[in-house]
């Protein structure tokens, strides 16, 4: 039931840095009937807060939940302090540990002076306390700045949380700006654009109360701003055309304006928000990151070498102890790693990749004599997804991490702190899936590393860019800046073995008839888009009934909406592969039911959490409100060990990963692969996607649906071309350094 309570805080029982609390309260008033009998008696609270204290009397707003174990809690959506106003209240405030020094004596003294409306009278002119015998001018001056800070907070508080900001933004708000906050709003609303988890869209709704014209500069500063940062993390691109922006901006805002941007372009520029270079718009960040990585690298490329005649014969000695064989573009690879401060490793699936990698670290290992904890100390096995650093350290039964972690990214601070002041000192670093990495993400990786290393970058020229903006590997390797060894012989094959050649066709863009052949690792069955539903669902139990499970095979399609997107199939599956039963427990989210044991995809990077975009999980258990800790439904996901809990507010971060799409699907390897492909999704599909689609497979692939639906996306080579200038900037350096 909702309402107020009122009394006195006791203590925080958690306090998380953003200002979430649970805590203990006297509740001594409160027009809720439900807490008419915990009236004199101290409940848990939870909320945001900003400088609690158990001196204040408060007047919580919100409403109280039935807990099992804490009995009623009051969840607070707003709070404001109670100030004394008689006498006797007055003096014990100001007697309070809010203000040092100042005891019961000289609070009564202070307040027989100036009289009950005491406080007031000291805000409105700090020379009445001139007035009080015996009141030294640093005590004066440590009540007048308490009492403003004391009473500005609060104000703060109250005034952001009416206007529509929640008491965590508002919290956000004042950390950042403190007492002058009130002036930054009458000033300029949109200022507040610039603090972390506050939105542009949420400040605009905000404004649109407080009569700024629809085509205020300060509000199109910060609208040109959030556009360029959607548009760049949405197509990839680094830099944008100025006719794109003012074209989305207008289009978001509702408005038609041109001139006006020369205004708002320059001051951003100024600002050194934005770099302007011809018709190049890059948000400062980007801008930095091309730049930085070009001079690193280049630098990196063009330190001397010691080569060292021994690896020759290093490299015989581990393939008789591992009774291997390296080809000559192994035995390359290995070499130039070693010989050289950055290389590129590039292949296609089943071309040894993962082999060049341990027989790297082994010889490094032994030309330096390193005692083995030694070498782990020195090596830094890196892998942008907490799958594909796992599978890198199962394969080489060596430490490996994702970069955030690598990194040491702090989520509250929101900024890396492994970085230029706070270097990693390890010596040799390989980074996998370097196909997958985005500029910022790379940025980061070379400011926190030392200068005298040797980086290794192994990955698959040919798969899909990253997520975010750039296309590092591709303008790597085209800069020819840094020495690429290319992987063309297959291994992990048998006669009638085919996915590995079936990539390679799709690579090279020239599929045989073989396509429509079964082999012992790949089938293609034919459908019409029509049965597509139903021929997946028989698959499914087929495979089901040959003893896999929904852990070992992994359905991937390129695209979420219509009949046969990924959103319909899920809910078909799911009646597959875990069926509604009387013990599972079960949380709806809209349309959507999750059930315990179901399969689940990660939709955005948790580092906290060690939990990753991308990162597939099962729903172990659920807990409902009734019987949790936190009195609301939790939802317990177990990705490969790591348990996370998930509360309502966190499903948005979720979906059903019973079939998911490709894009999510890169850095990932699954034992079976089924990759529904209908005319249905042909504006989504091109080569490099089926490319990457077909390469997650590891030892059976099973395509389904219409066979030129699949010849036609081959031969499509139209992707979207990302605005990169890295490789550029590397070709400057080049010219005017070479």
């Amino acid at each position: 039931m909702e309402g107020y309570i009122k009394g006195t805080y006791r203590r925080s029982i958690f306090e998380s840095n953003k200002g979430y609390t649970i805590g203990l309260f006297k509740v001594i008033e409160s027009d809720i009937e439900e807490m008419q009998e915990h009236i004199n008696k101290i409940i848990t609270f939870t909320g945001y807060f900003y400088d609690l204290n158990g001196e204040d009397t408060y007047i919580f707003h919100g409403k109280t939940v039935n807990h099992p174990r804490y009995g009623f809690q009051f969840e607070t959506e707003s709070y404001e302090k109670v100030k004394p106003t008689d006498k006797e209240g007055i003096v014990v405030f100001l007697s309070s540990s809010l203000f040092p020094g100042i005891g019961e004596k000289l609070a009564k003294s202070i307040v027989d002076t100036l009289g009950e409306n005491v406080l007031d009278e000291i805000l409105k002119d700090k020379a009445c306390l001139n007035l009080v015998p015996k009141l030294t001018e640093k005590k004066a001056n440590t009540i007048y700045n308490t009492l403003l800070k004391y009473n500005g907070s609060h104000d703060i508080m109250v005034k952001l949380t009416d206007i529509g900001f929640t008491m965590k933004d508002a919290i956000n708000i004042y950390n950042e700006y403190q007492l002058n906050t009130l002036d930054v709003l009458e000033n300029n609303i949109y200022s507040f654009a610039s603090i972390n988890e506050i939105s542009f869209p949420k400040i605009d709704l905000i404004a649109k109360n407080l009569d700024y014209d629809s085509s205020d500069i300060r509000r199109l500063k910060p609208a040109v701003l959030y556009i360029m940062n959607e548009l760049t993390y949405k197509n990839g691109d680094v830099y944008l055309s100025r006719e794109n922006i003012i074209s989305f901006t207008n289009r978001f805002l509702s408005l038609e304006l041109t001139e006006e941007y020369e205004d708002v372009f320059y001051e951003l520029a100024n600002d050194e928000e934005i770099v302007i270079e011809e018709d190049r718009y890059y948000l400062k960040d980007l801008y930095d990151a091309e730049e930085n990585i070009a001079t690193t690298l280049y630098n990196l490329a063009s330190k001397d070498v010691k080569f060292d005649k021994k690896i020759d014969e290093l490299i015989d000695y581990l393939e008789k102890e591992n009774n291997i064989i390296y080809n000559d573009n192994q035995k390359e690879a290995i070499r130039k790693a070693l010989n050289s401060n950055i290389l590129i490793i590039t292949g296609g699936p089943g071309t040894g990749k993962t082999t060049i990698i341990k027989a790297i670290c082994r010889i490094y290992e032994i030309m330096g004599n390193y005692k083995h904890g030694e070498f782990i100390n020195r090596l830094a096995l890196l892998a942008p997804t907490g799958r594909a650093s796992k599978r890198m350290s199962e394969s080489t039964s060596l430490p490996a991490s994702t970069i955030h972690r690598f990194l040491k990214w702090n989520k509250d601070a929101n900024e890396f702190l492994v970085n230029e002041y706070n270097k990693d000192y390890s010596k040799l670093i390989i980074v996998d899936e370097a196909s997958m990495i985005d500029i910022s993400l790379f940025n980061s990786l070379l400011k926190g590393l030392t200068d005298n290393i040797k980086l290794i970058l192994v990955g698959d020229y040919n798969q899909l860019p990253s997520v975010g903006p750039g296309q590092l590997l591709k303008d790597l390797i085209e800069s020819e800046m840094i020495d690429t060894v290319y992987l063309n012989h297959l291994y992990r094959q048998d006669e009638n073995s085919y996915i590995n050649s079936l990539a390679l066709e799709i690579r090279d863009g020239a599929i045989s008839e073989n396509f429509r052949e079964t082999k012992s690792d790949y089938t293609f069955l034919e459908c019409t888009p029509a049965s597509l539903k139903e021929n997946l669902k028989h698959l499914c139990n087929q495979i089901i009934n040959k003893g896999y499970d929904y852990k070992r095979v992994q359905l991937l399609a390129p695209m979420y909406k219509g009949e046969n997107g990924i959103d319909a199939l899920n809910q078909s599956l799911q009646e597959v592969f875990n069926p509604k039963e009387e013990n599972k427990r079960e949380v709806k989210v809209g349309d959507v039911i999750y059930r315990e044991n179901d399969k689940v995809l990660q939709l955005v990077n948790m580092p906290e959490e060690n939990i990753y975009n991308g990162d597939i999980g099962v729903i172990k258990y659920i807990k409902y409100a009734g019987t949790s800790k936190s009195g609301k439904n939790e939802v317990y996901i177990d990705f490969d060990g790591n348990v996370v809990k998930y509360t309502p507010k966190d499903l948005v971060k979720i979906k059903h990963g019973f079939i998911i799409s490709i894009h999510k699907s890169q850095g990932s390897e699954f034992e079976l692969v089924i990759i529904p492909i209908v005319n249905a999704y042909k504006r989504m599909l091109y080569k490099k996607l089926i490319y990457t689609a077909v390469t997650r497979a590891k030892r059976k692939l099973i395509l389904i649906g219409q066979p030129e639906a699949f010849v036609s996306s081959v031969r499509n080579n139209n992707e979207y071309q990302r605005n990169s200038s890295l490789l550029e900037k590397i070709k400057y350096k080049m010219l005017n350094n070479g």
